[in-house]
C-alpha cells in the first residue's frame, strides 16, 4: 500500500535500512510484549542525523509550513535532532529559522542561564523536536522552562514514530500532550502506517513484514492502540 507522503515511504525504508526498526519479541519498559521495537540509538552515524533532518523537514513542511519562528531540542536527544532540522529546512525549502535547546544545568558563567541558541521572546511560535513520546516525562520539564521564559505559542512537536499505545488511564502519551499542554504531537508516521506500507512488500529481496508477523502486529494494536 502507498502511503499519502512519499516522505513518509523513505523514511520507513530507512528505519528497516539503519536497523532502528525490528520485528520479534521484546519486552517493554511497560512490561509488555511487543512484536516490534523502535532504537533511536540505531542512528549513529552523521548520514543518518542528515536524513534524519530531512524527514522531520519533510514533516513540517507538509503540516505548518513555515508557519513558526524557532525550533526546540529538549536535551539531551532532542539536540542534534533540532539542528539537523534546522539545516534541512534551509537547505531543502530556504525555510531558515533560529534554534534553541536547554542545558540540564543552569550555566553560572558566562553568558549563563539554561538555554543555548536563539533567544525566546514573547509571542515566538516555537515547535519542539523529539525522538518519540512515551511518558511524556520530557514535555512536563520542558514545557515549563520554555514558558516560564518568554509567554509563547507552543501548539506542535514533532517525533519519529507514534507507537498509538494507550496507558493505564485509557489515553496515548500524545492525548495526554494534548489535554495538558495543547500541543499536537505529529509523528513522521505511526504505527498503521508502517504496518499498511511494510505488509507483503519485498525490501532487499525478501519481504519484512509477512502474514504471521502482520497478525502479531494486528493483535498487538487491538489489545494496547487507539482504535
Amino acid at each position: 500500500m502507498s502511503l499519502n507522503f512519499k516522505f513518509k515511504e523513505d523514511f520507513i525504508l530507512f528505519l528497516i535500512q539503519t536497523g532502528a526498526l525490528k520485528f520479534g519479541e521484546f519486552t517493554l519498559k511497560s512490561g509488555r510484549q511487543s512484536p516490534y521495537f523502535m532504537n533511536a540509538g540505531s542512528f549513529r552515524y552523521g548520514s543518518h542525523v542528515e536524513m534524519l533532518g530531512t524527514f522531520y523537514a519533510d514533516c513540517i513542511k507538509n503540516t505548518i509550513k513555515d508557519d513558526f519562528d524557532i525550533l526546540f531540542g529538549p536535551a539531551y536527544k532532542g539536540i542534534p535532532l533540532a539542528i539537523s532540522t534546522a539545516c534541512a529546512l534551509h537547505k531543502k525549502y530556504d525555510i531558515d529559522k533560529e534554534y534553541c535547546f536547554n542545558r540540564k544545568e543552569i550555566k553560572d558563567h558566562g553568558e549563563g542561564g539554561i538555554f543555548v541558541g536563539a533567544s525566546i521572546s514573547d509571542g515566538d511560535k516555537i515547535i519542539i523536536i523529539e525522538d518519540v513520546v512515551s511518558s511524556g516525562t520530557s514535555t512536563r520539564e520542558v514545557v515549563p522552562l520554555i514558558k516560564n521564559q518568554a509567554n509563547v505559542i507552543l501548539n506542535d512537536m514533532y517525533i519519529l514514530v507514534d507507537r498509538m499505545e494507550v496507558g493505564y488511564n485509557g489515553k496515548t502519551a500524545s492525548q495526554e500532550i494534548k489535554e495538558e499542554f495543547g500541543i499536537t504531537v505529529r509523528p513522521i508516521v505511526n504505527v498503521r502506517e508502517i504496518i499498511d506500507f511494510l505488509y507483503n512488500r519485498y525490501i532487499d529481496g525478501k519481504v519484512i513484514l509477512g502474514d504471521e508477523q502482520r497478525d502479531k502486529m494486528e493483535r498487538y494494536l487491538e489489545m494496547y492502540c487507539v482504535k
